[in-house]
């Protein structure tokens, strides 16, 4: 009984919305006494990531996500405010939602790093990012991100599953499942974690919540070996696995055939036969000796600063060019998460990770592949234009404005979006948020935001679930309307 008891309790404990899961539930039930069931659901009888057609010609492939987990400054990286300088050190004149108010100040703050504009475009950076000036030209900055959800675990929720809610598919998922992947031999959705340690939330931020198995995300370690159990064991005979994994083949399609519908069996299926074939295609791409000392160079492995990074950045490349569907670079847990020592610790993680970000711009635009392949960069959230830890300075979480950037895969070169408040605050003109990066993001690879669904209980999941999510057309090189080439 107490075990019962105990299941129960933990069921309810891991329910997204807690209680309100429960009265869902019994309100969908009343539903069904007044005659009003929820509509119907097909469930398709099987997922492949065989590659599958866009809705719409698509003007992105494949997408590198840098996931800058903690929080990156804006104020002192992309979104320089004269103001904030002019009146650093005075109270702010206004109200301000504080996540450590035991720590809070309301001192101005601004930042001792300097702001110049760079490129034909004259975009405004900071100089704790020569790399990036070097690349402005290509890229979307936008200054105007929202979620609102002022804490690490629901904005990453919210910008990487659509809602500030657990147990959501992440983006990669999506994307994969709506596309599958050119190369049957390699992961559709790979990620390349950080030695640092795991970002917050850790395996859900690539997780495949309630879609298919199939969807998931498979890590790439930030040391050898980079894939677990990639080799057979050395003792092995001869050919015995290839007959282990034969008998193990059909004795599970003898299994699922008895139980049909069963999704996860079927996904282990093909991650077993998927094993067998990265075993050699994995261990290429993971092969960085083939690279040229001139690339290795461009991405920093000859500074050990910028060494590991790079080398994720260059791993990342060599995937999307072998037809990798959706690649994800983490930085370690709360690495920009600057609460206090943002004055030794910003340059730091920005001297680690700009060059290689820069180089990986640069290596698709010189290889062809920036036009088709979509970069992002970005944290889930920004930071407060006051001061945190007066005796170590720092800056608390900011998720009303704050920047990240896009490049390549129809987005449009050297262009600002939006703006935030005279402060840095609050996003003020042509806000951004979560659902509409979503939907754009969607368009450009062909997809509709509102019809790649997956059925539930509760009816059809998108990533948007009803939430009004707009196209953001300024940064885009070809927005709705516009007649599409081929």
């Amino acid at each position: 009984m107490s075990q019962m008891i105990g299941s129960r309790r933990h069921f309810l404990a891991t329910q997204a919305m807690g209680m309100g899961s429960v009265a869902l539930a019994w309100l969908l039930t009343q539903e069904q006494v007044r005659g009003e069931p929820p509509k119907p659901v097909d469930v398709p009888k099987s997922f492949t990531l065989s590659p599958k057609a866009a809705l719409a010609p698509p003007q992105a492939n494949a997408m590198i996500s840098f996931f800058m987990q903690g929080g990156p400054s804006h104020l002192d990286l992309f979104d320089n405010k004269p103001e904030l300088q002019k009146h650093t050190g005075e109270n702010f004149p206004g109200e301000i939602k504080y996540d450590n108010a035991a720590e809070s100040s309301p001192k101005l703050f601004y930042g001792p790093w300097k702001f110049a504009k760079h490129g034909q475009c004259g975009m405004e950076l900071s100089e704790l990012l020569p790399g990036l000036a070097e690349v402005c030209d290509d890229i979307t900055l936008i200054r105007s991100m929202h979620t609102g959800v002022n804490n690490h675990g629901q904005s990453i929720y919210a910008l990487n599953g659509g809602r500030p809610t657990a147990g959501r598919p992440a983006l990669g998922s999506w994307l994969t499942y709506g596309l599958g992947t050119e190369n049957q031999n390699l992961p559709a959705y790979l990620v390349l974690t950080d030695p640092g340690g795991l970002p917050v939330l850790g395996v859900e931020n690539w997780h495949n919540g309630w879609l298919p198995s199939l969807y998931q995300g498979t890590v790439i370690r930030p040391q050898e070996p980079r894939i677990l159990n990639l080799d057979p064991p050395r003792q092995s005979p001869e050919g015995a696995q290839r007959r282990f994994l034969g008998l193990l083949e059909n004795l599970n399609r003898e299994h699922l055939a008895q139980h049909p519908g069963e999704h996860d069996l079927a996904a282990r299926i093909s991650s077993f036969e998927l094993a067998a074939r990265m075993q050699t295609s994995a261990r290429e791409a993971l092969e960085l000796s083939q690279e040229t000392e001139a690339t290795q160079k461009l991405y920093g492995l000859d500074n050990p600063k910028t060494r590991e990074f790079g080398t994720r950045c260059l791993i990342a490349r060599r995937l999307i060019e072998r037809g990798v569907r959706f690649v994800e670079i983490c930085t370690g847990n709360q690495t920009w998460d600057h609460h206090g020592g943002i004055v030794t610790g910003l340059p730091d993680v920005c001297a680690r990770t700009d060059r290689p970000t820069s180089a990986l711009i640069k290596d698709l635009k010189q290889r062809g592949l920036l036009d088709s392949t979509l970069v992002h960069w970005g944290g889930e959230m920004g930071r407060l234009p006051v001061v945190q830890n007066e005796k170590n300075i720092g800056r608390d979480h900011n998720t009303y404005g704050f920047s990240m950037w896009l490049a390549g895969g129809g987005i449009k070169r050297g262009c600002v979006h939006g703006a935030t408040d005279e402060f840095g605050h609050k996003a003020v003109e042509n806000v951004v948020n979560h659902y509409d990066y979503h939907a754009t993001l969607f368009y450009l690879f062909g997809l509709d935001a509102t019809k790649i669904a997956f059925p539930r209980p509760t009816g059809l999941g998108t990533i948007l679930d009803g939430q009004p999510g707009q196209i953001v057309s300024a940064i885009l090189e070809k927005p709705p309307g516009v007649p599409q080439a081929g």
